[in-house]
């Protein structure tokens, strides 16, 4: 190796440690028409936190998705990407169906629930996380992170609806939280079920000890360790 090579040093205790935080705060989304795309975004509910425009030659929309802590932006001259060139997308829920249902009754036309192809990642269909092949319905087995739905803007930005009910460990620092009245709903639902079949294991009803079960259970299914049984 020559004096002039790079070489990448493996990383350091010390910067294993950092904890800066550096959160993702704004996707761009390149769009042709901005009202066009304004009235999009307001059809889907998302609250709308600025329009600021600076003469004829720059505008700014800022949109945020209900519980999200990033938020989008389009505009005149905020991005040299060509129009619709912003793709797989995706947004979290705890419930695809429902999430689809929502969008639907907003008239906004969503693909069908679908899931990958067991391990199958060619095909003709447009990439998802789980390859190119998409499979009519939800996961068989309901497993987190693999069922989906699409949808795009007027330009073609195109958007993924995820279902996400448990978290792999590590996905999850600092304390748990939950964004919405609907996610928190979402969260007990999830966590009367399962404790219906921790009552049928132990054989008996825990009318005293369900509070405590119920925490726990949602805070180990958010944060990605191991759930209560």
């Amino acid at each position: 190796m020559g004096d002039s090579a790079t070489v990448t040093a493996a990383p350091t205790d010390a910067l294993k440690r950092r904890t800066i935080d550096m959160k993702l705060e704004i996707v761009v989304l390149p769009v042709a028409d901005v009202d066009s795309a304004k009235a999009f975004y307001t059809k889907l509910g998302w609250r709308l936190d600025a329009d600021f425009a600076a003469g004829a030659e720059f505008r700014v929309v800022q949109f945020t998705p209900p519980g999200s802590g990033c938020s989008v932006i389009f505009g005149t001259n905020v991005t040299a990407a060509a129009p619709g060139s912003a793709r797989g997308l995706y947004l979290i829920v705890a419930d695809v169906a429902a999430a689809r249902a929502d969008l639907l009754a907003r008239g906004v036309k969503v693909s069908d629930v679908f899931h990958g192809a067991n391990g199958v990642y060619t095909g003709l269909d447009e990439p998802f996380l789980f390859g190119r092949l998409r499979v009519t319905g939800p996961d068989p087995e309901h497993r987190t992170y693999r069922s989906f739905a699409s949808f795009s803007d007027p330009d073609g930005n195109g958007w993924l609806l995820q279902e996400i009910t448990a978290r792999l460990p590590g996905r999850v620092e600092g304390g748990t939280a939950f964004t919405s009245a609907s996610d928190l709903a979402a969260a007990m639902r999830r966590a009367a079920a399962a404790h219906g079949e921790h009552e049928k294991r132990i054989g008996a009803a825990d009318p005293q000890g369900w509070p405590d079960w119920y925490a726990a259970y949602m805070v180990a299914e958010q944060a990605g360790t191991p759930l209560p049984t």
